[in-house]
């Protein structure tokens, strides 16, 4: 498949930044730890996820995350939450429609 050559769309673009904020804080070995996780959360998410203070949600947000329990979170796993928060936000960013 062959990558067109036009400017990219409003949701390409959105995904690309998806992957880039991803990897600003995840380093070298494409993993988020959870003192990474916390900082991305607090620095790119303040708007749709109260900032993370407490230790036990941290926690517990990270376990639910971590699917294959290896301690990082891997860019699928990411993807997770980002859709997770996607869908909680729907509803408010757009207005009810009358069916």
């Amino acid at each position: 498949m062959e990558a067109s050559k036009d400017a990219a769309s409003e949701l390409e673009s959105s995904m690309a930044t998806i992957i880039k904020v991803f990897h600003k804080y995840s380093g070298d070995n494409c993993t988020l730890r959870k003192a990474d996780l916390k900082a991305l959360i607090n620095n790119e998410m303040t708007h749709f996820i109260k900032k993370i203070k407490k230790k036990n949600i941290l926690d517990k947000l990270f376990a639910d995350l971590d699917q294959n329990g290896d301690l990082e979170i891997d860019f699928k796993e990411f993807i997770a939450l980002i859709a997770m928060v996607t869908s909680a936000c729907q509803e408010v960013i757009t207005p009810s429609r009358n069916h």
